[in-house]
């Protein structure tokens, strides 16, 4: 038992001085005469989060990166639309729906968990980079700059399906704890 409490103490006090170490430090700024000013964040905590975090975070981020290589989605609800994309470049979408969606969302593009089913809207027309269609933002589709995919709405029913071949870099980056899509939780 008293290994146990032991073991305990010094695994709890390690922990602690790591997240002490990562936690941003104060600190008093030239010409600001304000001990209270944040100082600058060190390079490896760029977005904010230490090692601790990352490491925490590191196995359901490389599978949300997993999950963000394919779009493959389900709709139902009210709309007629037909789109295509081959990067954003090309882009050709022309309809209106709004619908519930189940499956895999795609790309995060934020730090986000990509839950499975969710509210989706989009309307007008695309035509390459000229986008004259309109959503919200908790229900836009979210597409990246680099995705490949084909979407279809008719009537009360639809489907989706994407593919994102630079996810597969920001997977394999990942393993080395390099995030460059910075959609890491």
């Amino acid at each position: 038992m008293k290994a146990v409490v032991l073991s305990t103490l010094v695994a709890t006090t390690v922990w602690g001085v790591t997240l002490g170490a990562e936690a941003p430090k104060q600190s008093l700024l030239p010409g600001t005469g304000n001990p209270e000013a944040p100082a600058a964040a060190p390079a490896h905590q760029a977005n904010g989060y230490g090692f601790g975090h990352k490491l925490l975070y590191y196995i359901p981020n490389r599978v949300f990166d997993v999950l963000d290589l394919v779009r493959a989605r389900a709709r139902l609800g009210p709309g007629l639309a037909i789109g295509t994309r081959v990067t954003k470049f090309t882009d050709l979408f022309l309809g209106s729906y709004t619908s519930v969606y189940l499956g895999l969302p795609g790309p995060r593009q934020v730090p986000r968990v990509p839950w499975p089913g969710g509210i989706e809207s989009r309307s007008g027309l695309a035509a390459s980079v000229a986008d004259a269609t309109t959503t919200s933002y908790n229900a836009n589709p979210r597409y990246s700059a680099t995705e490949v995919g084909l979407g279809l709405q008719a009537i009360l029913v639809g489907a989706e399906v994407g593919v994102d071949p630079a996810e597969v870099f920001d997977l394999a980056f990942g393993f080395l704890f390099i995030d460059f899509r910075e959609d890491d939780l």
